[in-house]
């Protein structure tokens, strides 16, 4: 009676599921990064209806060239917005700046009732 013997198969498959457990959390912790592009573009759209949130590298946020931190931020965007939640709320951040405060400041403004939030590249000047 002929039958396949399966030791060797189960072996293998073992041995690659070791592998691919041990390789996993080496691969979660690699670290994407991303060089954020450079825009020439000129904004075709009404400049008092936008509000610019700037963030720098070292955490500070500032409001139309006004330094704020994040828990004076709430306050300024609702003096800002004032009853028409049309405006637009456009977070500038340097490539250096962490996800983390981007997203806070993102959180803030959408709790504000913001009727667009758009992000850009802070520019050099």
């Amino acid at each position: 009676m002929a039958e396949i013997n399966m030791v060797p198969f189960i072996d293998i498959t073992l041995i690659l599921l070791i592998i691919f457990m041990v390789m996993s959390p080496m691969l979660v912790q690699m670290q994407l990064t991303v060089d954020l592009p450079k825009s020439n573009a000129i904004n075709t759209q009404a400049d008092d209806d936008v509000i610019r949130v700037q963030v720098q590298t070292d955490g500070t946020i500032s409001v139309m060239n006004k330094k704020l931190t994040l828990k004076n931020l709430e306050r300024e965007l609702i003096l800002r917005l004032g009853k028409a939640n049309k405006k637009t709320i456009l977070v500038e951040a340097d490539k250096d700046v962490p996800v983390q405060q981007v997203v806070d400041v993102f959180d803030v403004a959408k709790k504000l009732g913001a009727a667009k939030l758009g992000i850009s590249v802070l520019s050099k000047n």
